[in-house]
């Protein structure tokens, strides 16, 4: 269900791949300044919908699309939204970090430099952008006195926060995280999840999260997938205490998934 003050409204969605449907007639709504977690078993359509909330499946020509995706009420798919400005507003992280080949902060200040917004800013200024957003990343203790070194020679953990601090330095409205801890020590998984609980005061973000216990930490309302159809929708709580759904409740125990 959805509703007039969602930051983002999914509408009758469906989505085909190679003719085979991956999403069934989705209604979701995705409210501001929370953290919106969608969980589901392998094949459950999860990261495709990331992917369509900043339209990264146009980069498919086997995809086809149904439906709308509203952000402030506005289609994401209208002819005159910019795909470029649609994705600095709806940044994405994805599972495995990808650094840029460069320093660590080139890689935070390289979207600013090539954003119309931020181009041609002096170096002050994107030291000043390079600072907030590996704050707000939890990095900036860890690498202030190393800025120079390459991303690459950061721990996997840091690399990930570099990525997230790299989508925040563009200030985004929506963060998508796509299973961000997946391959991260229980200590790197608790920084960023810290720093997500810290963030959700100032953004909306959408999690498909490393694993049910992720979900129950983090989020405030939950979405629970299965085979590409929404099975249950809800608040962290009522979703984890009181199912609906016995598949809901089967996929949160364990029984399956």
């Amino acid at each position: 269900m959805t509703t007039s003050s969602d930051k983002i409204a999914i509408k009758d969605f469906n989505f085909y791949f190679n003719e085979k449907q991956v999403i069934h007639n989705l209604n979701l709504g995705i409210p501001p300044n929370k953290i919106f977690a969608v969980i589901g078993p392998a094949n459950s359509g999860i990261t495709t919908l990331l992917r369509s909330l900043n339209r990264l499946c146009d980069l498919s020509h086997e995809a086809r699309q149904e439906g709308e995706i509203l952000l402030d009420g506005r289609n994401i798919r209208a002819p005159d939204v910019s795909v470029t400005e649609l994705r600095r507003r709806v940044g994405i992280v994805f599972d495995v970090p990808t650094p840029l080949p460069m320093s660590i902060f080139d890689n935070v200040a390289y979207g600013p430099r090539l954003n119309r917004k931020t181009r041609g800013k002096n170096k002050s200024a994107l030291s000043g952008i390079a600072e907030e957003a590996l704050r707000q990343a939890a990095l900036w203790d860890e690498v202030k006195d190393r800025l120079n070194a390459p991303a690459m020679s950061l721990s996997g953990g840091q690399q990930q926060r570099l990525c997230l601090a790299r989508v925040l330095a563009l200030k985004p409205e929506v963060i998508l995280l796509d299973r961000p801890c997946s391959g991260l020590d229980p200590i790197s998984t608790a920084k960023i999840e810290d720093s997500l609980i810290e963030l959700k005061n100032r953004f909306t973000i959408v999690i498909s999260p490393h694993n049910i216990q992720q979900a129950g930490r983090v989020s405030d309302r939950i979405a629970f997938m299965l085979m590409g159809r929404l099975i249950e929708e809800g608040a962290n709580a009522d979703v984890f205490s009181n199912p609906k759904d016995q598949r809901t409740s089967d996929y949160i125990t364990g029984r399956f998934g």
